[in-house]
């Protein structure tokens, strides 16, 4: 199941074109996982994801350029191919309607303390199965 979050555009996200420079996109998907993961009424400390993860490679694709403006961007957020250890985030960012950019962020699991990757709990396992859909629309 895809989740949906509304991500507002910071006037200092535009370039020097008056687009949204490409770099913040990957903030606003960061914004979609954070919410996701952890900012949903619903968890605490076994659901979600709290124990830690890390980015390990990010793909994206510009559809259309984006124009600053007032109205939050809507990114849609699910994960794919869950494995012991990682698992991967797929995006759609829609401005007004308008499919913009694509992506997807491939995620480990960490233990900070041992500073090594981990595997996933069964509870996280639980949670991220409630958040598998489809393959994206990437090409």
């Amino acid at each position: 199941m895809r989740h949906t979050v509304a991500v507002p555009m910071r006037w200092s996200d535009m370039d020097a074109y008056q687009h949204i420079n490409n770099v913040a996109f990957l903030g606003y998907f960061e914004m979609a996982r954070v919410d996701l993961f952890f900012d949903q009424p619903t968890h605490d400390e076994k659901t979600g994801l709290r124990r830690g993860i890390v980015v390990a490679s990010h793909e994206i694709a510009y559809k259309r350029p984006v124009l600053y403006h007032a109205d939050p961007l809507q990114v849609q957020i699910w994960v794919s191919d869950v494995r012991a250890a990682a698992f991967t985030c797929h995006y759609e960012l829609f401005d007004h309607g308008q499919l913009a950019v694509t992506g997807s962020t491939l995620l480990v699991t960490f233990d900070f303390a041992l500073n090594r990757p981990r595997r996933l709990t069964p509870e996280e396992k639980t949670f991220l199965g409630r958040h598998l859909d489809g393959p994206t629309t990437e090409t």
